[in-house]
């Protein structure tokens, strides 16, 4: 599963957004039809995962933690405590709940980004924010891909 892109939508008073189209067919050709979604650990947005790719994160995160570690079970709590079962409804729109919405700033507009095999939810003005300059990501890119050659 491969999703790439960028693609910004609106919400409904619902909080309801289009969520792409493209993607829909990424999932259809996958035959994912379940969706779960978090907040991200990193950045403050929020991921939609293909419920495999869920359960396969979870599992190897669950594989490298000790349940005797109180630390390391306090890390499995947080990974787990924030996520929630999402669907589709036949309009091919997604619910973001408030919750989730107030979590990331999302107000109206959203932006869809493909991530492999994620996709982030961000509020606009905070993906640009979180944006890296185009030298930087050149440099970073030059260096990541200089180490494996």
């Amino acid at each position: 599963m491969r999703f790439t892109g960028t693609i910004t939508a609106r919400t409904d008073a619902k909080g309801r957004a289009f969520f792409p189209s493209s993607f829909r067919k990424v999932l259809a050709t996958a035959g994912e039809e379940n969706l779960m979604l978090t907040r991200d650990a990193f950045q403050p947005c929020l991921v939609v995962y293909p419920q495999s790719v869920w359960y396969a994160q979870l599992d190897a995160l669950g594989t490298g933690l000790s349940r005797w570690n109180a630390r390391e079970r306090m890390v499995m709590r947080e990974f787990v405590a924030n996520v929630e079962p999402v669907s589709l409804d036949s309009g091919g729109r997604l619910l973001i709940p408030k919750r989730y919405a107030a979590m990331v700033g999302i107000e109206q507009e959203v932006v869809f980004l493909g991530m492999d095999d994620t996709v982030e939810v961000w509020a606009p003005a905070v993906l640009e924010k979180n944006r890296m300059s185009a030298t930087d990501f050149a440099a970073e890119l030059e260096r990541i891909m200089g180490q494996k050659a």
